[in-house]
């Protein structure tokens, strides 16, 4: 039996035929975590996040969408 309950949050087609799958982990002892699947072809990278780590990445990923508009890179 598995000591966690993996729940999926989304998933998300990126560009260039990658994707995105975001798992929400609840562990017995109480301990919930994120689940950042990234698949590149046949290559799968999974970062687990914490809540202030996911928090903070989530913060960042949307200054960069907000001002990357406002502030189209010079060139």
């Amino acid at each position: 039996m598995s000591d966690h309950v993996r729940t999926r949050i989304d998933e998300i087609a990126a560009p260039y035929h990658r994707g995105i799958a975001l798992d929400d982990l609840a562990y017995e002892s109480g301990l919930r975590l994120v689940r950042v699947t990234i698949r590149e072809g046949h290559r799968y990278t999974m970062l687990d996040l914490d809540k202030p780590t996911a928090a903070r990445l989530a913060d960042a990923l949307r200054r960069w969408a907000d001002e990357s508009d406002a502030n189209p890179p010079a060139g």
